[in-house]
């Protein structure tokens, strides 16, 4: 019996970047999807139903961020991948806003690019367990919250902060912790990406009607803590 090999979807309208891309993930044992425009890469995105999608920002009429919202709505659960000119706070910003889990930078560098994938597609095995507070479970191995038995479909960094807060419990986080420790780098003025994620997450948690557990500490950051 064959060993599956991840699909990884790519959007890339450039020919020589979607070249490198589909040599560098076929070299590393991946199966390629490599596409040059957004319609398509949606279809084969429904098609396929791949293990990961990379997508550049710059795809010519259509933003490469306005796919991966589109891939959001279509109830696309995968780790998304934006790869961007520019690292602005902005950028990322609306990198995040997009739904997107992380991004890669040009020029495109093998190696970063294949970090990234095998940071999403292949975690730390370890990881079997699961952190519990009140009648929230956070599965390690699925990446999946529970609430009340209804399972929660969550993103990459959707489950890597609410591990984050879910590991410190009643403990008050400032944001430049969550910002190092979520997202890996120090802070850097003002961002709004925290709060975008922890909307997501509420939007998520409550959905069902369920009380508040990630307050707000004005001024401060965020403590997960019943009410």
């Amino acid at each position: 019996m064959n060993e599956h090999r991840p699909c990884v979807l790519a959007i890339v309208p450039d020919e020589s970047l979607a070249a490198q891309l589909n040599l560098d993930l076929r070299e590393s044992g991946y199966e390629p999807i490599v596409v040059h425009d957004a319609a398509t890469g949606i279809d084969r995105s429904r098609d396929r139903q791949p293990d990961l999608i990379a997508i550049d920002r710059m795809l010519g009429v259509e933003s490469g961020l306005t796919v991966c919202t589109s891939l959001r709505r279509m109830g696309t659960h995968v780790p998304i991948l934006v790869l961007m000119a520019r690292d602005t706070v902005d950028d990322r910003v609306a990198c995040l806003e997009a739904g997107a889990d992380d991004y890669f930078l040009k020029p495109y560098r093998t190696e970063d690019f294949l970090r990234l994938v095998r940071l999403y597609l292949h975690p730390d095995p370890a990881g079997t367990e699961q952190l519990r507070f009140g009648d929230l479970v956070l599965d390690l191995a699925t990446r999946r919250a529970l609430r009340h038995g209804r399972a929660i479909d969550l993103t990459m960094k959707e489950f890597e902060l609410l591990k984050y807060l879910i590991e410190h419990p009643r403990e008050i986080l400032t944001r430049e912790q969550i910002l190092e420790n979520v997202w890996g780098y120090d802070f850097m003025g003002e961002s709004n990406v925290i709060e975008v994620y922890i909307r997501y997450l509420r939007l998520k948690l409550e959905d069902e009607g369920q009380k508040r557990l990630i307050q707000t500490v004005r001024g401060v950051g965020y403590v997960l803590r019943e009410a």
